[in-house]
């Protein structure tokens, strides 16, 4: 069994937040944060999620629960602003949108066991590494994403978002 913080990384449908975040930039629309951005994530790399499946699979105890993390913590506005430095924009271009109703102020993950019992280790240690990583497949893979950008972009316009 296991549990796992955020995803991002290369091919995550674009109605996810980085890869929207991502998207928007490189399409000249400023992103769009929700509320204050305070919302706090433990983001993991999809390689990384992956990796630790993998070690679980093979090396994990049957009926124990392995959290899945990389010490990844940043809230949303720390992120939008990353992804703006990262792209070379300035760090406050973005506009603030409603807040989705329920939004949790906070996910955290302590992995702390797989990587003791199961000797598992991140590759993307570094967020800005991993967040780098996955700009550059977004802007190199524009032909994956953008037959559905339009829609997602008309449906959270319809939500305020």
């Amino acid at each position: 069994m296991s549990n796992c913080s955020n995803n991002y990384g290369p091919r995550q449908h674009i109605e996810k937040f980085i890869p929207r975040q991502i998207t928007n930039v490189i399409d000249g629309i400023r992103p769009k944060l929700y509320g204050s951005g305070e919302n706090v994530r433990d983001w993991i790399h999809a390689d990384d999620h992956s990796s630790a499946v993998w070690t679980i699979l093979n090396k994990g105890v049957i009926g124990e629960t392995y959290l899945i993390g990389a010490d990844g913590e940043k809230n949303n506005l720390e992120v939008v602003q990353l992804i703006l430095k990262l792209m070379g924009r300035a760090e406050d271009a973005f506009d603030h949108v409603n807040d989705r109703a329920g939004h949790d102020m906070r996910y955290a993950i302590e992995s702390g066991k797989l990587r003791r019992e199961l000797g598992w280790s991140p590759q993307f240690r570094d967020f800005e590494s991993g967040l780098a990583n996955t700009i550059e497949w977004y802007q190199n893979h524009q032909v994956w994403w953008r037959p559905v950008k339009e829609a997602v972009e008309a449906a959270y316009a319809q939500k305020g978002q």
